[in-house]
């Protein structure tokens, strides 16, 4: 059975959470915002008008990615995780094309991300799609984000 990315559906509320819950989790702190976002993905990424998608291998949710709307036709490639045991089956490289795919018929120019240096996989996914570091840092609301990129579309 090979993977595929699909959108967002009803019922994937606890994947999406759940999955990023265990990355956070194994190399961080859940910070307060992450609860906020990933307890309600429809009130600050789908109703603002942003997208969730997962990577599914028939049933099974591998990853999720969502993108959200930060104005000035931008928006934010967050929430991106891969299950441990899904890794290196090419999951992390579709879900990051199929945001940036999505950004571009959003009608966006622009993608942002916010990561940690310590994330060396999820750096390497973005690099190898080209996104490039801020030349100005901007403030975040999470501690752990020390590595700031976009990508123009």
């Amino acid at each position: 059975m090979s993977v595929v990315v699909r959108p967002f559906a009803p019922g994937d509320e606890a994947a999406f959470r759940d999955i990023n819950l265990e990355w956070i989790e194994r190399y961080f702190a859940v910070e307060p915002k992450d609860r906020e976002v990933l307890d309600n993905p429809h009130k600050y990424i789908l109703d603002p008008g942003g997208a969730i998608l997962l990577a599914v291998e028939g049933v099974h949710v591998l990853g999720v990615v969502s993108l959200i709307v930060i104005g000035n036709s931008a928006v934010e490639l967050a929430k991106m995780g891969v299950k441990p045991e899904a890794q290196g089956k090419g999951a992390g490289k579709m879900l990051v094309a199929a945001a940036i795919a999505g950004a571009r018929a959003m009608g966006m120019s622009r993608v942002y991300i916010e990561t940690n240096s310590k994330l060396g996989p999820a750096l390497k996914l973005y690099r190898d799609a080209g996104f490039q570091p801020l030349k100005t840092t901007v403030p975040s609301p999470y501690a752990r984000a020390d590595v700031q990129l976009q990508l123009w579309l």
